[in-house]
């Protein structure tokens, strides 16, 4: 088995890598909070969570507060899964010698 088998391609890009890192310490996030903590475009935060959505590794969440749409993220049962096992295949990975 390759040492880069549980290398996980959902979490690939550095922009989902941090999305799920910050969700997997909260119980959940709203788009403003990721968008001021990764730094990133209202474009670029909706295509990665788009993608992560789509593989189930997060829920999506829309209401009003107010008058005001808030979209909200939490992490899936299966992506805090995917999510740990990809943390500990890079952890393999750095340590090999």
């Amino acid at each position: 088995m390759s040492i880069i088998t549980n290398i996980n391609k959902a979490f690939d890009h550095r922009i989902r890598l941090g999305i799920m890192s910050i969700l997997m310490v909260n119980e959940y996030a709203d788009f403003k909070m990721l968008k001021e903590l990764l730094e990133v475009t209202d474009g670029n935060l909706a295509s990665h969570t788009k993608a992560l959505e789509k593989v189930a590794y997060i829920t999506v969440e829309k209401q009003f507060i107010g008058r005001k749409p808030n979209t909200r993220y939490a992490t899936t049962n299966l992506g805090r899964a995917a999510f740990k096992k990809h943390i500990e295949a890079l952890e393999k990975l750095i340590n090999k010698q």
